[in-house]
């Protein structure tokens, strides 16, 4: 099981302060990207990306909550053991979809495919061009929301599904995550949890992470 803090949802002027106190605590950061086009929301640009990425030794996801995903691979540039995940409903094809994949392999970075809350599991041909998928358990756009538990059905189904085909992908859930939905995720065999609020939103944000490792 591994924690990727949400970067967003932290104080962004104190951002190495920040990663000072989670560095030896976490196994990598959350970086959301909104473009106010596929979600309602605006958050940072790709040189302020690049910036905290290379503030931190440890792996960084960025997920592009964008119009256009693929624009945005030759602005940024990301560490090898960094992971960019680009949503399904943004590729309007599998040859678009498979375009991108490719250009992220190029890259030499992980590749990751996000699933809006009712968006159905991708098909074989598709998963097995991920190294993990990323499940919104919010609609997103903003930080905050509640767990959407509908969405619990859809993690059953892909957990099996990578317990029968992809053993080494990884299956991540981001929205809404605390104490009590977490530790029935851990049994249904998530493996990576995106978590905001639920540690930033705390008086000791590294005390709030270190209790989640412990559930």
């Amino acid at each position: 099981m591994q924690i990727f803090p949400s970067i967003i949802c932290s104080d962004i002027l104190n951002l190495q302060k920040t990663l000072q106190t989670l560095d030896s605590v976490c196994d990598g950061y959350h970086i959301d990207v909104m473009d106010d086009h596929f979600v309602p929301n605006l958050t940072i640009g790709p040189d302020f990306v690049n910036a905290i990425t290379r503030k931190t030794a440890l792996p960084s996801h960025v997920h592009l909550m964008v119009d256009n995903p693929k624009n945005w691979c030759d602005r940024l540039n990301l560490k090898k053991i960094d992971t960019l995940t680009f949503h399904i409903e943004a590729v309007s094809s599998y040859d678009e979809l498979l375009d991108l994949v490719d250009k992220i392999r190029n890259k030499g970075w992980k590749k990751g495919l996000a699933l809006n809350p009712n968006t159905p599991p991708p098909e074989y041909p598709v998963l097995q061009c991920f190294d993990q998928i990323i499940i919104m358990s919010v609609n997103p756009g903003f930080s905050g929301q509640k767990f959407i538990p509908e969405v619990v059905e859809k993690i059953k189904n892909l957990v099996n599904i990578k317990k029968r085909y992809f053993s080494d992908l990884q299956i991540a859930v981001d929205g809404g995550i605390d104490k009590q939905n977490m530790k029935m995720l851990i049994d249904l065999g998530v493996d990576v949890f995106c978590v905001g609020s639920a540690v930033f939103a705390a008086q000791d944000p590294r005390q709030a992470l270190e209790e989640l490792y412990n559930l």
